[in-house]
């Protein structure tokens, strides 16, 4: 759902005033061509009278009055004390003949269906929305990140398409996680592609068999879990002591040479957000040599590190090869300027090249623009502000939180990571409040929700809320709870 800062409605609404049609009317017709057009989708929020009236140049009761008429014509809702949505009557009649057009002409293929890879979302159009910790891609404005791909283009930098990532890219890459993170890294040891998911599921195509154990936490990242399982790996979880992972029960249930793998996210785990200590860290190196399994570290959240001593690594503490490292770069950036990219052994990224060709993930364009981005140091300047940004969100979560529900919750102010983990007090049940606040315009994905006999508690993303929309999330997200727990 687009927010209403990215939204330029001076590009597409002009105002005639020696034209016959009132101003207000001429506000209307434009704003329906716009969504018959595909400019505004179902769902995108408009932003309050007074700053469409400035940005417009015309006084806010023109703007009311265009919007009474809108709504009263069905091409928006309003919602009180949240805001007004577009809607689009037209869209229904035409999908509903099309899907009965579709479903007469064609019957179902036969296919077997994979349930592993099932992932319990739906769609919900609601104003609000929490995430499991997803970032807030309106505060670095997608124009500016234009401006360094358009350069590429019009330089015409790239003259032929290559099978090969970019060497300028991997260099400025390189130089950049050796200044931050302090590692020690050349090219032939990093390959990077768009998504996390690519990354680790090359990963699990080249390390784990059908049949080999893989060891992950009791709590863990649901995606991973699905990509072991479907590898065919048998997956066995590690139990947790106060949310953190026990190592000692490695050493009473596993012989050496029996386990394949093992994946964590040492710094911020999921969904929990627990750090592994100092003394942990030592202690799975040790056992990782010991029994000779390879460790694969997740390290995606670094970049939403707050506190300064949260530059820990395995890899880096690693004196083998036993780690292989799992990181992202730029997540705060729109999705199509993100990379991710593991780290490890030579002979595995040139491995893992051959699988990153099939899949024909290398847009060279965009690492040329990241380049520049590091190059010219604007991706430090990105980083602060969102940094800055995001730990003052984190604490007014924290604050709104403590103060809507008292001792109704416990929760840990997470030193990184874009989420808090909430534990629960009460036995209420988590699917019910979901759909209460639902209700209410708050939408909550069923996989932030862990509720079994042993915990009630949802990982809640904070980040990609501005002060008004968490105002408005905490108030429906709590007065939902009470609601239900008073029943």
């Amino acid at each position: 759902m687009s927010s209403p800062e990215e939204i330029p409605f001076s590009s597409f609404i002009k105002i005639d005033r020696d034209h016959h049609d009132a101003i207000y009317l001429q506000i209307v017709y434009q704003l329906i061509n716009a969504i018959k057009r595909g400019q505004l989708s179902e769902g995108n929020k408009l932003p309050g009278s007074r700053l469409l009236a400035q940005e417009l140049g015309v006084h806010r009761k023109t703007i009311i009055a265009a919007l009474d008429e809108l709504r009263d014509q069905d091409w928006i809702e309003t919602i009180p004390n949240i805001g007004s949505f577009i809607k689009n009557p037209e869209n229904k009649n035409i999908a509903r003949a099309n899907i009965q057009l579709f479903s007469e002409r064609y019957g179902e293929i036969p296919i077997s269906q994979n349930y592993i890879l099932d992932i319990p979302t739906e769609d919900a159009i609601c104003p609000l929305h929490f995430t499991d910790g997803q970032p807030d891609y309106r505060i670095i404005k997608s124009e500016e990140l234009a401006r360094f791909y358009s350069g590429v283009l019009r330089r015409k930098l790239l003259k032929q398409k290559s099978l090969y990532p970019s060497s300028i890219f991997y260099e400025q890459l390189c130089n950049y996680l050796n200044s931050t993170r302090n590692f020690h890294l050349e090219r032939k040891y990093i390959l990077s592609s768009g998504t996390r998911e690519i990354i680790l599921n090359i990963l699990t195509q080249i390390i784990v068999k059908r049949g080999d154990l893989v060891l992950v936490s009791e709590l863990n990242y649901f995606f991973a879990n699905m990509t072991f399982r479907q590898s065919g790996a048998h997956v066995q979880t590690i139990p947790t002591i106060d949310g953190e992972i026990n190592l000692q029960y490695i050493r009473e249930h596993f012989r050496k040479g029996e386990i394949r793998l093992l994946y964590l996210q040492p710094k911020f785990q999921y969904p929990n957000t627990q750090s592994l200590s100092s003394r942990q860290r030592k202690e799975l190196l040790s056992l990782a040599q010991e029994y000779e399994f390879i460790i694969i570290e997740d390290d995606t959240d670094h970049e939403f590190s707050f506190e300064r001593n949260q530059n820990f690594s395995l890899f880096k503490e690693n004196k083998n090869s036993w780690v292989i490292y799992l990181g992202s770069f730029g997540r705060f950036l729109i999705p199509g300027f993100q990379s991710y990219f593991m780290i490890g052994a030579e002979n595995l990224i040139t491995e893992a090249k051959k699988y990153l060709n099939l899949l024909g993930n290398i847009d060279l364009y965009k690492e040329q623009a990241l380049a520049e981005i590091i190059s010219e140091g604007d991706i430090h300047r990105y980083r602060r502000k969102v940094q800055k940004i995001y730990k003052e969100r984190r604490n007014l979560f924290a604050l709104l939180l403590q103060e809507a529900f008292q001792k109704e919750i416990h929760f840990h102010i997470p030193k990184g990571g874009l989420a808090f983990w909430l534990e629960f007090n009460s036995d209420i049940s988590l699917v019910q409040w979901a759909e209460n606040c639902q209700k209410r315009g708050l939408y909550i994905p069923k996989f932030c929700m862990y509720q079994d006999k042993k915990r009630c508690a949802m990982r809640l993303g904070f980040a990609h809320l501005n002060e008004e929309e968490m105002r408005q999330a905490i108030s429906i997200f709590s007065e939902s709870y009470f609601e239900i727990k008073g029943r």
